[in-house]
Order: structure tokens, then sequence, then C-alpha cells
């Protein structure tokens, strides 16, 4: 089975986001909706034939260390190395480092295909792409030519070092040292002593090489790390290093998850002196990336970019449970109507039963919502890179950074409650191992962690993203969900639903006001979270409503696929809409029973 509806991807890239437009800017001249088409295609065939067929064995047999090695499954290394054949890892980069120069959001389409078969084994193509993308725009020709390009061709793969086991995501508080050592022609090169952990992919023996981005605080004269992030630097650490012998990079120990199993996951020590320099000196051999302090600036790219590759894999595994449980729903019979008058007729398939069609419907809008707002940001991306006006691309550089908290956590918070109600469904049979809706679960419960909690992201968004900027950005975005408010109002079908929405939009208003009144900033930021929550509901309901608005546009006679979507934006509005006004009217509130709670009262 496909794990995508199609018929969904082509809806959101043509009828609603207009990806055919794209060909018309230089970037993008040399495609076609055949070329997107063509890409699409193959992307859903490889993800089948050789993503999907080891999901659930690479989830059985973990990687292994041997001591200085990691080993993974064999048939992941396969599936990504057909993967680079096809030029996945090389998709939406320019064509002067050997790129297919795709949109990013023809691209993120593709790759939404093979994290809904394997989110496991695409982890490696999402941080190789990112790394890869972070030398290109921040490194020398020099490190391009030797980092970059090879994980862009996909033999070279690639991860980011940020987190420490005293630190976690407080990267103020990192220790890893980087020690000048002299230049050569990669740059200013340093040793690196330190420890990583929570490395995904940080060692495995699929790839040729693997490029590590650590970030490592420069000692002063004195020997001291600088406190804060203003000491932190970015430096290029490979496995192996460019004349060929081994870097003094140690694993050691490998962290078993409940999910994700195919991606390795290591603690890493960099330095300990496993692995000495012909000099004598030990320390792993870093180049370091840009000016020095500006390491933390250049890394949110990277984190940035995996936040909504995050969200992407999220929604992916949502939306494949929607599928499966919708399947099974359909198929299995049991009960019969709660009116029938006969005891012997024949039990109806479960599909028919109204709990079954809620949990499937709050589904569909868990889920689809969620690819429409990740394929919504690929789009921002696409007009910031390639904007035909300065305004354009301002505009869209904005809404993407409001929206990137959102895009990161909604997903991860809706797509894992989706997979819950996909269990649900099957029953019984959803938590055993013959079905893969309790792998999804487990995989997909990962997310709300990755790349910084939903408290985290919340802070961004509600701190930085909203108070910080004096609403700029939400201002900008309230053009955006007011336009869709006022078409809306212009269709009889959705003026009720057009309602809800600017209620819910006018509290997103009432509560920002109301927490930027307070001297307090801290004060504004304890229920973040609830803010969080509730703002990613008024904003995924802000899409559905667009996508109704443009399925309505079309005219004619509405076939099953634009009713369903049509039922899901109503399920949305009247069903969630109201959750997101009582999340903010608690933020509103300025509620402290749990933010001030004494420590002795737990």
């Amino acid at each position: 089975m496909s794990f995508l509806d199609e018929r969904d991807l082509s809806f959101w890239l043509y009828d609603w986001l207009d990806a055919e437009q794209l060909t018309g800017r230089p970037r993008f001249a040399e495609h076609s909706r055949e070329t997107f088409n063509a890409v699409l295609d193959l992307s859903a065939k490889l993800a089948a034939s050789h993503f999907a067929t080891h999901y659930k064995k690479s989830d059985r047999i973990e990687p292994a260390l041997d001591g200085e090695t990691v080993h993974v499954l064999p048939e992941i290394g396969q599936a990504l190395k057909a993967a680079a054949d096809m030029g996945l890892f090389a998709a939406d980069f320019d064509s002067k480092v050997g790129g297919l120069q795709l949109p990013k959001l023809v691209q993120t389409a593709s790759m939404a295909h093979f994290m809904g078969a394997n989110i496991a084994t695409s982890a490696y193509v999402m941080l190789t792409q990112a790394n890869a993308r972070l030398i290109c725009n921040f490194g020398t020709p020099a490190q391009i030519d030797a980092f970059a390009l090879p994980q862009i061709e996909g033999r070279w793969f690639g991860t980011m070092c940020l987190s420490e086991p005293q630190a976690g995501s407080s990267l103020a508080d990192i220790t890893t040292r980087a020690v000048p050592d002299g230049e050569d022609g990669l740059g200013p090169r340093y040793r690196l002593a330190g420890t990583k952990m929570w490395i995904s992919g940080g060692d495995q023996d699929i790839s040729e090489n693997i490029v590590h981005l650590v970030l490592a605080k420069i000692p002063d004269a004195s020997g001291a790390l600088l406190p804060g992030v203003g000491g932190i630097s970015l430096f290029i650490v490979p496995k192996q290093l460019p004349d060929g012998t081994r870097n003094d990079i140690a694993v050691a120990g490998l962290n078993h998850k409940m999910g994700y199993r195919g991606t390795s996951n290591c603690l890493l020590n960099f330095g300990e002196g496993t692995r000495h320099r012909p000099s004598g000196e030990a320390g792993a051999i870093g180049y370091r990336v840009g000016e020095t302090g500006s390491g933390l600036t250049q890394m949110f790219q990277m984190m940035n970019e995996a936040r909504i590759s995050v969200g992407l894999g999220a929604a992916a595994l949502a939306a494949r449970g929607y599928r499966q449980s919708l399947i099974y729903a359909r198929e299995r019979p049991q009960g019969r109507p709660l009116v029938a008058k006969d005891p012997t007729a024949k039990q109806r398939p479960i599909v028919e039963h109204p709990d079954v069609k809620r949990m499937l419907l709050a589904q569909k809008a868990y889920a689809e919502g969620s690819l429409a707002l990740i394929l919504y940001c690929a789009r921002l991306i696409d007009r910031e890179e390639t904007g035909q006006t300065d305004d354009e691309r301002v505009r869209a550089e904005a809404l993407l950074g409001l929206l990137t908290p959102v895009a990161k956590s909604w997903p991860s918070e809706f797509g894992l409650a989706a997979n819950d109600l996909a269990i649900q469904i099957h029953g019984g049979y959803g938590y055993t191992r013959d079905f893969d809706v309790e792998q999804l679960y487990r995989d997909n419960r990962l997310n709300p962690i990755h790349e910084g909690t939903h408290g985290i992201q919340a802070i961004d968004l509600l701190g930085r993203k909203i108070l910080r900027d004096r609403g700029r950005a939400l201002a900008l975005l309230g053009e955006e969900v007011e336009a869709t408010i006022a078409r809306a109002r212009q269709i009889s079908r959705l003026t009720d639903l057009a309602g809800l929405l600017d209620e819910s939009w006018h509290a997103v208003g009432e509560t920002v006001e109301a927490l930027s009144a307070l001297d307090d900033p801290a004060g504004a930021l304890l229920n973040a979270s609830n803010f969080l929550t509730g703002f990613g509901h008024v904003v995924v309901g802000w899409l559905w409503l667009d996508q109704a608005c443009a399925l309505l546009a079309k005219g004619g006679e509405l076939d099953a696929f634009a009713r369903g979507k049509l039922r899901a934006c109503r399920y949305h509005c009247e069903a969630e809409l109201p959750k997101a006004r009582q999340n903010l009217a608690f933020v509103a509130s300025l509620n402290t029973t749990a933010g001030l709670a004494p420590l002795d009262e737990f």
C-alpha cells in the first residue's frame, strides 16, 4: 500500500499551494509539473520497495556496538544507496553542487513518502541534507568540496552534535573544548575534547564517512571557557580525516530507544586519547566553520530545518496510521447497529459505528492538518528563497520563523494522538506486534522530544516570536488568516466555519494582549505550552478553512474526496477550535497554579 494518499498530495501541491507557479521562477525553470510528478511517483515506489520492506525488521534488530564500530541492519544501507542513486540526498540543492534544484515544496512531499514508510531509515537522509546545507551556506569553498559534496551525493552521512550529558537542551552549559591547532587548506584547525549525547547516526557502518557538526567552546588565554552561548563555535569533525586516518572519536555507548530503532543513537567521546595523531597529541581534529562565537547562530539553520523535518515525520506517521486503521475498520466485522431488531443479523464492519467514525475523523483532521501545515511551511521556504520582491521574501521569512515551532510541535503532539486512536480502532490487535500501529505510536512518541521539547518550542513561539517581536510576525499571519475568513464568508457552506475561526483568532489576539501588558516576562511564559497547543489548533484550523475555500472555488459537483476534506475541516472547526479557545482563555487568565507551585508540594 502507499502510505500517503496521492490524491491528497496532488490537491495540496497543485490545487492549494500552486506548485506549478514555481516553474515560472528562474531557479525552477528547468522543471515542470511532469518532472514534479515523476519525482513523487518514483519516491512512492522506492519507499515501498526499499524502505517499508525492513520497517519491522529494523525495529526488531537494533544497532549494535562491537566495541569500536556501530553496526546497523544492512537493508538500511541498501535502501539509502537506492535513495542516493535516485538523487534524494541532492533533491533541493543547487545544481552547482550537484543538486536537482527541486522546490522545497516538492522535496518535502517526496520525503513524506519515505518517512511514512520507514522513519528511522529516513532520518539518515534528513540529517545528512541539513548538515550539507549548513556547510554550503557557511563553509569555505574548500570545506564545501571536501565535506558537503560527498553528503549531497549520498556517499557520506552527517550528524548534528549539540547536547551533552550535563547540559541537555541548555546549550549555554556545554563544556566540549576546541583548542587551536594551526591551519591548513580546509581552514582553522582545532583539537576537540568532550562528550556529546543523543547523537542520531553518530556511528554506523553503511556510509563511507560521517561528518559531525559539533558545537564547542574555544578557551580564552587562561584556559577558561566563556559562559553563555556567545563563546560557542561550530566545527566540522569527520570520522575519517582527509588523509584517510581515523579521527579521535569514540563511541562510548548506544542509547536503546522505544522507537526510531533503526537510527543509531550514540554517546560520543571526542578527543579521549584512544587515537593519537602522529605528533602524539590527543584530540579530535575539527575545522571551524565561519567566525568564532557564531556557532549557535549557524547551527540554528540546521536546527530549524530539522524541526520542520520532525514535524513532517510525525505527520507522515499519523497519515500512515490513519490509512491503516481505516482499512482495518472497513474490513473488521464486529457488532450490529444499536437499533438492530434482528439478533441474528450479520455483524457489520466497525467503520459503521459512530465512535469509530469519530476516531477516524479525528485522525484525518490531525494527520492531514499536520501535513498541510508542513507543506505550507515548505512553500514559505520557496517564497523566501525565490520571492520576486523584497516584500515577498521578508514576509515569507517572518511567517516561517513564527510557524516553525508550531510545525515542529503540533504534528508531534497531535500526530501522536492520531496514532493513539489508530491503536484504539484496532482494539486488542492494536497493541500487538502483528499490526504496525503500535510501532507507529512508539516511533512517533520520540517526536515531541526531538529537536526541542514542546515546552521549549512554546517558549520560543510565545517569548521570542511573538512577545519579543512585539507581534509583528503575528500581524502578518493575521492578515493571511483574515483573508481566508473573508473568502470563506462568501461561500455559503463555509460561513459558519469562518465565524468559528474568526472567534478563535480574536482569542489569540486577546491572549497576547493580556500577556503583553505584564511587567514580568517570565510570568508571561508560565503557561506557554498551553498557548502553543491552542495557537497550533487555530493555525491548523485556518489551513483547513483555506483548503476548503480552494476545494469549493473549483465549482461543480463534489466527489467523495472533496466531501471528506470538507467534513474534516468542519470537524476541526467544530470539535477542535473550542479546545483552542479553552487553552487560550486559560493562558489569558494568568493562572499560576502550576507555574508558581512550591517545590515541596510535589
